[in-house]
């Protein structure tokens, strides 16, 4: 009977709750261990340990007391497990009055409720008891022995996992639950400094943590007794993958049952007040670093302290410790209250010594008293402008966001003082949205009210068409990057509202970007947005743009990215295509674990669009996209670069570059930069803008009224504007503008400037030192989170620098110059700097995990040391008059190293009430390294026996070493024995003694993976000191000398044996001879050659078809090629054979040398000069002869025993050849290269050529030789793009070749001993301009403006007319029919700038063309007339025998080109006009590109949308588009003699629209004759028709003056006139 009462107690179990009786009192045993390491043992850890009595008893229904008895707390930092735990007793009885007092707590159905405690209690005590409190936290049901909840606990709210079983014989019952501390609803957890990170939801998290309660229970009267409990919960941490090992944490509890008494627990007197529940609170452990403990007795008198030593100590180099010191003095600050924080600013305020300290280490108190004391400081006028930038910059990124600091922050950002500094303005706005970002980064329900101050500002600036207020706004708004700032955003749209209408483009393109930060929090939202910006076409394509960059910023799924794709088909504009299409084919290549689907997303859409955007022009915009991800590594990279463009100009419109990192499981936008240039290209190249009222303007103007509806392009002001970006938060921006460049020009120009620049001369001829010191928290990262044993557990990271420059400089004028100067004048005078530089930089970096108590650390650290120190001392002499400069080094004291880096981990435990005894153990104890060392180097020679037995004693060095002395069976036994590195490299060279040493002892004996590499010691130190073996050195100088009196200073004076280089010149002569001599002796060679060439071309243009031959084709090609090359290079020269012929006689022994006969031009000496006076060094000789255009360099070493020399000798045989010579060793004899350039035709294709060949060269180790490490390189995906072959060319040339197919492809051809390689048809980005390189050729005074003529060549576009097919600017072919004696547009400056116009008309007895060009103030015709071109300026015939002309401004030149005449204006926007008898060319600069208009086009590389008229419509009949552009005339009595007109036109029939008789009239004009006349030739044209209902009244001068802007309804043809003849009575 007993045992059914039992199994149905057992049966009823989940009703069963831990319960403690009223009447007794429950004792238990209680010990807590928290320890963190390394997963194995033998190495170091560090931990705390509690050892305590717990008391239970309840006060009344549901309240129970819990009281700690005897408690002890322990330390430990030693090797696990070998040393034992430390009793911390001073902290045990300095904490026993706190754990002395009772707490109270509520418990019903084993849920624990409010906690109670004196405010006696410290929050840290509290917490401890309430990780006993944990473990009575159970929820148990009562029907289920198996489920799963999420459930409150001292961590949070979290998954947890139960399993109960009986054990009926027992009388017991087992209980265990788990918890998944990663899946939390409420995760207990503080983070600092990672609010501008982003969780990779894709990627594997860094910590992992989970946690075990197993429970031992007794059957009660009212419920269950607690027998035993214990939990162990694990924290793993590794910032790569947790296959290359972790790091971890584990906190274990054990309460045991030990009995029960009746004695209850006495009640103190204190007064309980709520303390919150069962969830952990976090106390001091916010203001503790966990790098050093502090137990602070008087803040300010510790601050000051440590502020006195930080000023002491580092007035020379940098202490070692200083970046400590610095954490040493935020930390005081933090724990200091604001008056004291006052106090020590009062004290110190007037010292610059302190004042900087101070101002540096506020910003990272982290709080919102750091932005209260910058706030008050300045307000009060106690710091600058520059200081109080400063301290904002550093404090809106360093404090922690509430509501407190973001209030403190807006009041500043609004505050009248701030207000009137526009770059304090800028920066607290900038700061104010950073703040709330960071606000609803912690708060993600954050209200909209903290950005409503923002919207309202907004309001205001439109209102006020204050536009950079306005964009200075929207920058706030991204940064801030608030979902409710959406709707005030896009009502500056376009598409979403009215506003946008009369805002610039920039403040419309700040508006797009001012989205990104949104998307982040709300994707969906921004993609809705940018998907109706990006779907509008009639938006300027650089919004379009924009708006893709945001939309693939929202990882938008496969869907939209279809979507997209199907609109791409159809996307007219060009640039808007290019730059979608380039986005997603980058994107395709992403392995970045957050892109994985937009990735596989845009595959799809890649190859959907593939066949039509693939070969596009990288004029075009392009968006780049390149990322490196490691899985094993969790690390990654990925670079973005946005160039957009709308004209396809040389300058883009914006280009924006970002880089982004991921790592341990977060990703960040570490860096972006953004660029505007808007203008900048047009305002640095064109002319100033000419005044309303001048002549030009009106003539221009007078001439397009007779366009139709002609509307000019919108002109925006030059302007370039530059943002930065840190971590997704935009930091400064700047905009450009030409009133700036006025007021910096005016500024420069001033007295006050002028006074500052001689003051500043005055004190370095003084002599002046300089001194900053520049403290800096360059990063702190912490996370901290509770455990289960109720001690806080923390991830932290920090690295803290201190910088340091001296500056000594003294400066001596020769001779002084007067008072009062010009700037000129020190370009007379002989300039000396003398200078002393000693910069040094100390930086610490930190990373530690384990506990953070304001009582107790324990924690296993990472710390990293690097000191540099490199002074200087140094002297410079200028003397411009002389051409003289001369730079000397001289020796300093060197520290015992420049640059040191030291790298430890480490466990440490210490608490506050013994700081001294601190204990540090090496992760790696010494000890452990050594007896493993030992045991590896036994197995090993008990494996290798005898023959290995000499390799015992070099264990210590690299493994990597010992592997090529040693069997490849042995090679993964010494891999995993050897631990120890050492390595010591150094280079004794000039006198000087270079060290670098390298020392590491890591954990890779136990798992060779990065993780465990890193662990343990590791050391870099450079030392540089003076060469003891050789004598000392006084200095090091460097000079140069320009001009005559180079020859001055020779020391090394330069002498050739001249007789033994005879025979080689003879040589020379001879084989230069048997070349040329057959082609002098026999003139039809040259000939011959050009018809073999000629078959040779024919045979070789059937490379670029399919070729089934392959590889014998492909050689025949290039064989062909270069064998037509070289002749065709000296048929091309012809004439100019003497001069080759002349060159290789300056190789002979009478002029092999020119400094026989010349003085040198240029001379460079490099020397050491020696305590022993020994001459060491090199000096370089340039010598040049215009007259053989020969230029010869030689080099050679100071040291008069050494005979080493360099000889270069090269000379410019014609303007299509240059060759030279170069030869090195003993007298310039033991190498020797031959370099030879030319350019020729291969076919009828121009061609380069470079050819290096060789006598003797030094022997090249075959590892590293290029001929045989190519071929082995390329890898086979390569293969098609650059082809290949083996072939036995020359031993002993390389060459290589580049055939300019076309304008716009090259054929390029590399020719190896070994092989070839070539590649066919490459294509340019921009095309080349042959006609204007032929007048290149060097020594030419013109060589500067000729190359800069050149560069606006290669970027002009041209517009060109052959018979009566015109090419556009964007080149779009098209046949027009040209009406006759009418001038048409052909292009012109299309903005209200009117900077030039060209028109063209057929004349109508002769009907060829004549060519009109107004341009400043000034009109040329351009006409035919027998077989000569006529030109006229301003009516004037300028005759053959005066040109080139060129207008009084130089700006404008006309000259003759061939057989026609060319115009040049580069300034005014016009590159060249060319016309001829039969032809007509144009050609505009690269900044006028998208601001023409005309039949040429709009010169933007939009070929889709070249016809538009007039009034901007676009058309798709070519005719219509010509025509519209036709100068009409009122009259026929007209001086232009243009008999036509344009006039909307009644179609003759009628048609039936929308079921209703209608009359149509066509919205696009028709050229007519004029009234009086009759059409003598007529054209078909289709064009569009708008119809109105029959009985519509429409007034013809009202309705059919707007009809051009009328839909179109049908397209029908009409007929255009293009020749008419009028009668004497015509109107």
């Amino acid at each position: 009977m007993r045992a059914v009462v039992l199994a149905l107690t057992l049966a009823l179990v989940g009703k069963y709750t831990p319960d403690f009786a009223a009447s007794k009192t429950y004792v238990y045993k209680y010990e807590a261990l928290l320890l963190g390491g390394l997963p194995e043992e033998g190495l170091a850890r560090a931990g705390v340990k509690v050892i305590s009595k717990v008391i239970i008893s309840a006060v009344a229904e549901n309240t129970y007391l819990l009281k700690l008895v005897n408690p002890e707390i322990f330390e430990y930092s030693g090797v696990w497990p070998k040393d034992p735990f430390v009793p911390a007793a001073k902290l045990t009885s300095a904490l026993a009055a706190q754990f002395s007092i009772p707490i109270k707590f509520e418990y019903a159905k084993g849920v624990v409720g409010k906690v109670f405690a004196p405010t006696a209690v410290s929050e840290t005590v509290l917490n401890v008891h309430r990780g006993i409190l944990n473990i009575l936290q159970l929820n148990i049901k009562k029907t289920q022995n198996v489920y799963e909840l999420q459930e409150a606990g001292a961590q949070g709210v979290c998954k947890t996992h139960y399993v109960i079983r009986e054990d009926a014989k027992a009388e017991r019952i087992h209980l265990t639950k788990s918890k998944d501390l990663n899946n939390c609803q409420q995760r207990i957890m503080k983070d600092f400094g990672l609010a501008y990170t982003e969780k990779c939801v894709e990627c594997r998290q860094a910590l992992m943590g989970a946690a075990t309660y197993n429970y031992l229970m007794k059957p009660a009267d009212n419920g269950a007794l607690i027998l035993e409990a214990t939990v162990t919960e694990l924290h793993q941490f590794t910032p790569f993958n947790e296959m290359s090992g972790a790091a971890q944490m584990e906190a274990k509890q054990m309460l045991t049952f030990v009995e029960i008494k009746k004695d209850p627990i006495i009640v103190p007197d204190n007064n309980y007040v709520h303390r919150g529940s069962i969830r952990y609170e976090f106390a001091t452990e916010i203001l503790q670093m966990p790098i050093q403990l502090l137990k602070i007795s008087n803040a300010r008198a510790q601050a000051v302290k440590i502020l006195n030593h930080l000023v002491t100590y580092n007035t020379a180099p940098v202490h070692e410790d200083a970046p400590l010191k610095f954490l040493k003095f935020i930390q005081l600050l933090r724990m200091a209250s604001s008056e004291t924080i006052n106090a020590i600013w009062a004290e110190f305020k007037a010292k610059p010594a302190y004042r900087h300290w101070i101002l540096d280490a506020v910003p990272s108190i982290g709080s919102s008293v750091a932005v209260r004391f910058i706030k008050e400081k300045f307000l009060a006028g106690d710091i600058t402008i520059f200081e109080a930038a400063q301290a904002l910059v550093a404090a809106v990124h360093m404090v922690a966001a509430d509501l407190e600091t973001v209030k403190l922050v807006e009041s500043l950002a609004f505050n009248h003082k701030i207000q009137t500094h526009p770059v304090l303005r800028e920066l607290t706005m900038l700061g104010y949205g950073t703040m709330v970002s960071k606000y609803c980064v912690e708060h993600p329900n954050c209200p909209a009210e903290l950005v409503k101050p923002i919207h309202e500002l907004a309001v205001r600036a439109v209102a006020n068409s204050k536009f950079e207020e306005l964009s200075m706004v929207l920058k706030a708004l991204g940064n801030a990057g608030h979902p409710a700032s959406i709707k005030p955003i896009t009502k500056l749209l376009p598409v979403f509202g009215t506003a946008a209408a009369a805002l610039p483009l920039r403040v419309q393109a700040d508006a797009v970007l001012a989205l990104r930060n949104i998307a982040k929090r709300e994707p969906r939202m921004v993609q809705e947005v940018a998907v109706q910006l990006f779907m509008d076409k009639a938006l300027h394509p650089e919004l379009r743009m924009l708006a893709c960059i945001v939309l693939f910023e929202t990882k938008p799924p496969m869907g939209l990215v279809i979507t997209l794709a199907s609109i791409l088909k159809t996307e007219k504009n060009m640039q808007v295509a290019s730059f979608t299409y380039s986005h997603m084919m980058s994107l395709t290549r992403s392995t970045a674990p957050d892109f994985a689907s937009v990735a596989a997303a845009c595959n799809v859409a890649v190859k959907m669009l593939s066949n039509k955007f693939r070969r596009l022009s990288c004029h075009f915009s392009q968006a780049i996209h390149l990322d490196a991800y490691s899985n094993p590594l969790r690390i990654g990279a990925a670079a973005s670069a946005f160039y957009i463009n709308d004209a396809a100009t040389l300058f883009p419109r914006t280009v924006v570059a970002k880089a982004r990192t991921y790592f341990a499981g977060a990703a960040a936008d570490v860096l972006e930069v953004g660029v505007r240039t808007e203008g900048i290209q047009e305002a640095l190249l064109k002319l100033p803008p000419a005044p309303e009222n001048a002549d030009r303007i009106t003539k221009m103007r007078r001439v397009i009224k007779a366009l139709s509806d002609w509307r000019s392009l919108a002109t925006s002001k030059p302007l370039a504007s530059i943002y930065v970006k840190f971590f997704g938060q935009e930091i400064a921006f700047a905009n450009i503008d030409k009133s700036i460049i006025d007021q910096a020009l005016q500024l420069a120009n001033s007295p006050s400037a002028h006074a500052l620049g001689r003051n500043a001369l005055k004190a370095l001829l003084a002599g002046a030192t300089f001194q900053y010191v520049k403290p800096l928290l360059a990063a702190e990262v912490r996370r901290i989170f509770p455990t289960a044993v109720g001690l806080p557990m923390e991830l932290s990271y920090y690295t803290a620098a201190v910088a340091k420059a001296y500056v000594n400089v003294r400066a001596t004028l020769t001779p002084a110059l007067p008072e009062t100067f010009h700037a000129a004048q020190l370009l007379k005078t002989n300039i000396e700097l003398h200078a002393e530089v000693r910069p040094s930089i100390v930086m610490h970096t930190f990373a530690v995990m384990g506990v953070n108590t304001a009582f107790i650390q324990a924690a296993i650290m990472a710390r990293a040391k690097v000191r540099t120190i490199v002074p200087a001392k140094f002297a410079a002499q200028l003397d411009i008059a002389n051409g003289n400069f001369k730079f000397e080094a001289f020796p300093v004291s060197p520290p015992e190293h420049i640059a040191a880096a030291h790298i430890e981990t480490f466990a440490v435990a210490r608490n506050v009430e013994d700081v001294q005894a601190e204990r540090i153990t090496p992760l790696i104890p010494a000890q452990g390294v050594a007896r493993s060392t030992q045991q590896s180097r036994d197995k090993f020679t008990s494996m290798i026996a005898d023959s290995a037995a000499s390799f015992a004693g070099s264990l210590s060095r690299s493994s990597e070493i010992l592997y090529s002395d040693l069997p490849s069976n042995f090679k993964p036994i010494i891999k995993a024995i050897v631990v120890h590195l050492e390595e010591t490299i150094c280079v004794e060279r000039l006198g000087v003694k270079a060290c670098f040493e390298f020392t590491s002892e890591s954990a890779a004996f136990i798992r060779n993976t990065l993780f465990y590499n890193m662990i343990g010691k590791h050391s870099v130190l450079i030392s540089v000191k003076p060469s003891a073996s050789e004598p000392a050195i006084e200095r090091l100088e460097f000079e140069v000398q320009v001009g005559p009196k180079a020859a001055e200073k020779i020391i090394k004076v330069i002498t050739m044996n001249e007789e033994e280089e005879a025979p080689e010149g003879k040589t020379v002569l001879l084989k230069l001879k048997k070349i040329l001599l057959p082609d002098l002796k026999n003139g039809t060679r040259a000939s011959s050659s050009s018809s073999s060439s000629s078959s040779s071309s024919s045979r070789s243009s059937n490379i670029y078809g399919v070729d089934k031959q392959g590889t014998d084709l492909l050689q025949t090609y290039i064989d062909v090629k270069n064998s037509r090359l070289s002749s065709l290079s000296l048929c091309a020269i012809g004439r100019e054979r003497r001069d080759e012929l002349r060159f290789k006689m300056c190789f002979s022994s009478q002029d092999k040398f020119l400094g026989n006969k010349l003085a040198p031009m240029v001379i460079i000496l490099f020397r050491l000069v020696r305590a022993d006076h020994k001459i060491e060094g090199y000096q370089v000789t340039a010598y040049l002869n215009k007259a053989t255009s020969r230029l010869q360099i030689i080099m050679a070493a100071l040291d008069e025993n050494d005979n080493w020399k360099l000889c270069a000798d090269g000379v410019l045989l014609s303007k299509h050849k240059v060759t030279a010579k170069i030869a090195w060793g003993a007298e310039c004899k033991d190498y020797n290269t031959f370099i030879t350039a030319e350019t020729g035709l291969v076919g009828p294709s121009p061609a380069v050529r470079l050819r290096l060949s060789w006598d003797k060269l030094p022997k090249v180790p075959k590892a590293v030789c290029v001929s045989e490490f190519i071929p082995g390189y390329i890898p086979y995906y390569l293969a098609d793009l650059v082809p290949m072959q083996k072939d036995k060319n020359s031993e002993k040339q390389i060459q290589f070749t580049v055939v300019a197919t076309s304008e716009r492809t090259l054929d390029v051809i590399l020719k190896t001993p070994k092989m070839t390689l070539y590649k066919l048809g490459v294509n340019l980005p921009c095309s080349l301009p042959f006609e204007s390189m032929t007048d290149l050729s060097p020594f030419d005074d013109n060589i500067v403006n000729k190359i800069h003529y050149l560069f606006s060549e290669v970027n002009a576009v041209k517009c060109s007319m052959v018979r009566d097919t015109l090419t556009t600017f964007n080149n779009r072919k098209y046949k027009i029919n040209m009406p006759l004696s009418c001038y048409q547009v052909l292009a012109q400056d299309c903005t209200i700038e009117l900077k030039f116009m060209v028109l063209l008309k057929k004349d109508h007895g002769s009907e060829q063309n004549h060519i009109n060009v107004k341009i400043s103030d000034i009109d040329v015709d351009l006409y035919p007339e027998d077989n000569d071109v006529i030109v006229k300026v301003n009516g004037m015939d300028i005759s053959k025998d005066n040109l080139p002309y060129e207008d009084p401004s130089g700006s404008i030149k006309i000259k003759q080109k061939g057989e026609g005449v060319s115009l040049y204006a580069p300034s005014h926007g016009l590159q060249k006009v060319y016309f001829d008898k039969y032809s007509w060319k144009i050609k505009v600069v690269d900044w006028m590109k998208g601001q023409t208009c005309g039949l040429c086009g709009k010169a933007d590389g939009e070929h889709r949308q070249e016809y538009r008229t007039p009034s901007g419509r676009l058309t798709k009949s070519s005719v219509s588009f010509a025509h519209s552009w036709v100068l009409p005339s009122d009259s026929c009595r007209d001086a232009s003699e243009c008999l036509m007109k344009l006039e909307s036109v009644k179609l003759e029939k009628q048609v039936i629209v929308d079921d209703r008789e209608s009359k149509c009239y066509s919205v696009e004009p028709v050229l007519r004759c004029l009234p009086g006349c009759l059409p003598v030739r007529t054209t078909p044209i289709t064009i569009g028709f708008h119809c109105l209902p029959v009985d519509s009244n429409l007034n013809r001068s009202e309705g059919l003056s707007s009809i051009y802007e009328k839909s179109v309804d049908l397209m029908e043809k009409a007929e255009a006139h293009v020749a008419c003849r009028c009668s004497e009575q015509c109107m």
